[in-house]
């Protein structure tokens, strides 16, 4: 496939927003995918789902070093959503092209919607840790979350990493800055077990893939400096924008 040179630098600028908004709060793929979509009209979508998450998962991996060099998540709930989340998305990627994605719209759209009034009503949600202590309960909460949400993100993918921090904050008590480095943990599972199947089955464009790496790492680093600094305040408001700003495509998609 030859991709001209202003394609690919479009594209490299849309993965480093990406990269730097999925370091936050999630929905980076809001950002990629879609670029990816305008980019290749005339590419097929299962193609375009592969490439889309070789950025994500290389930017998603400079994010969580960053993050782990000056935090330190609970590493024992992020592998109990890590291994179910990989089986869900290689699960989700092998049925990626038998399910047509619209029939999804209006499901997500609804869920978004009441993830974002869930957070914006509880104002001090996810501001405080309010973890208490580990049951048998709370491991098969993270991994139900991460076989359901995993299987999402193979199949559709934006949105993923707000799931996952929703479930973190929402049910097990996080702040949002904890439940961003975990989730980010979780989310390089779901991307490494579509990358495999995406890989195995020809469905990646690993040159075009590897090129947007490069912005997605920039902007993965930059954002989870800035994270850290402005703390779970900061992450807070920007998973409200990045959700209210992901139902409005949505529901643009869904309606118009």
């Amino acid at each position: 496939m030859e991709i001209s040179i202003e394609v690919i630098l479009f594209l490299v600028l849309a993965s480093a927003l990406a990269g730097l908004v999925d370091s936050f709060a999630g929905g980076g793929g809001l950002i990629q995918l879609p670029a990816l979509l305008i980019a290749l009209p005339k590419t097929a979508p299962a193609e375009l789902l592969g490439t889309n998450k070789l950025p994500s998962f290389l930017g998603t991996a400079s994010a969580t070093a960053s993050y782990l060099r000056r935090l330190r998540p609970d590493f024992r709930i992020a592998f109990a959503m890590a291994l179910p989340a990989f089986i869900g998305a290689a699960l989700g990627a092998t049925v990626a092209t038998l399910i047509p994605k619209d029939a999804f719209r209006p499901i997500i759209l609804f869920a978004l919607v009441a993830v974002f009034i869930y957070t914006w009503r509880r104002k001090e949600l996810g501001l405080s840790d309010n973890k208490g202590e580990r049951t048998t309960r709370t491991y098969l909460i993270a991994s139900a979350a991460g076989l359901t949400i995993g299987f999402y993100d193979g199949i559709f993918g934006p949105g993923t990493g707000s799931f996952l921090m929703l479930i973190l904050v929402g049910l097990l008590g996080f702040a949002f800055l904890e439940a961003s480095v975990t989730a980010k943990i979780a989310n390089l599972a779901t991307n490494l077990g579509a990358i495999v199947v995406f890989g195995a089955n020809g469905k990646i464009i690993w040159t075009l893939g590897l090129a947007m790496a490069v912005g997605n790492i920039i902007g993965g680093l930059v954002g989870a400096r800035l994270a850290i600094k402005g703390g779970s305040k900061l992450i807070r408001r920007v998973f409200l924008i990045v959700t209210s700003l992901f139902i409005l495509r949505l529901a643009i998609d869904t309606f118009l």
